[in-house]
């Protein structure tokens, strides 16, 4: 019998800067640039992705930037912080080369047993992490510039903020989406679906925090994968029942979508794993050329005239 839910699918956050957004995550981070769209909603905003070579479930973060849209703020009921895993024997690289880039961290941390963290935020204040470790045994995101010994793998985990277990996000996550359990630490409870990198959602209990705005540099929403239409459509089933006001199946070209917000405040979607990015261009070319939904090609010629062009860059040079 298939799992119900797999692990993460996609994340994805709002921006103010789309130029420099494209230069830091496939510049400094060095991800794979995998499509570019746009908001099949506001089609005159762009739906920018990154990942890896294929942009595998697990390792795609998107964006909606939205130009000089004002700063939100991290808080409860969000995802605050998005993590990379990296080699654990790469630790002084990415020290030195976001040094060098000019972004400013914070100094390493053990976490887990296994786990150096280091915290850092992109230019739209966006909160991301460096996981240093053993366990991850996918290949590195193939880059021009970073060494592939030194390359990030995809996500770590995703770190939602949350008042206290009577906000009962744990219970949607082990109740719909079968994650299990697997580590705590203090107020940090580790879920998964699958127990490997890529896929942890990492619960903070943190009474008397402040609550999270909605802006750039802030989540709009953690999508979790589903193998096809028929697990989509059991969970979808699990969500009703469960009183939690689901969208209706959304065709997204690359995959089907739901939506529905948990009791905590974070919009969750489940995401089919197919038919994935190379349905409209091959995966030696991903992400070089505007793709456009088919309602949307008669606008092309407009469209194209009110995003802003993205120049192509490649990032530090070693």
């Amino acid at each position: 019998m298939k799992k119900l839910i797999t692990g993460i699918h996609h994340v994805t956050a709002i921006a103010a800067h789309t130029q420099q957004n494209f230069d830091f995550y496939s510049g400094v981070l060095g991800l794979r640039f995998v499509k570019k769209t746009v908001n099949f909603e506001a089609p005159e905003v762009y739906h920018l992705y990154y990942g890896d070579e294929a942009g595998n479930p697990g390792s795609i973060l998107t964006f909606f930037p939205y130009e000089g849209l004002a700063k939100g703020r991290h808080g409860n009921g969000m995802l605050n912080t998005t993590t990379f895993s990296a080699p654990a024997s790469s630790l002084d690289y990415w020290l030195d080369r976001l040094g060098r880039s000019g972004i400013l961290h914070k100094m390493p941390q053990e976490r887990f047993p296994g786990e150096v963290v280091v915290y850092l935020e992109d230019i739209d204040g966006l909160g991301l992490e460096l996981v240093f470790n053993e366990n991850d045994n996918r290949p590195g995101i193939p880059s021009d510039t970073i060494p592939s010994e030194n390359a990030l793998k995809g996500f770590h985990h995703v770190e939602i903020w949350q008042e206290g277990y009577e906000q009962q996000t744990a219970g949607v996550l082990t109740g719909i989406l079968n994650h299990k359990l697997i580590a705590e630490q203090g107020n940090r409870f580790r879920f998964a679906a699958t127990d490997a990198p890529g896929n942890y959602i990492d619960l903070l209990f943190a009474a008397g925090n402040q609550k999270g705005r909605a802006g750039s540099g802030t989540v709009h929403h953690l999508a979790f994968a589903t193998p096809d239409r028929q697990t989509q459509s059991d969970v979808l089933k699990k969500v009703i029942e469960a009183n939690l006001n689901p969208s209706p199946v959304r065709d997204r070209k690359y995959f089907t979508s739901i939506y529905f917000r948990e009791p905590g405040g974070v919009l969750f979607e489940v995401a089919t794993a197919g038919p994935g990015f190379t349905v409209d261009e091959p995966l030696e070319t991903l992400g070089e050329a505007l793709k456009l939904p088919e309602q949307f090609e008669p606008r092309r010629a407009e469209l194209e005239k009110l995003l802003i062009p993205l120049t192509a860059t490649r990032g530090m040079s070693e």
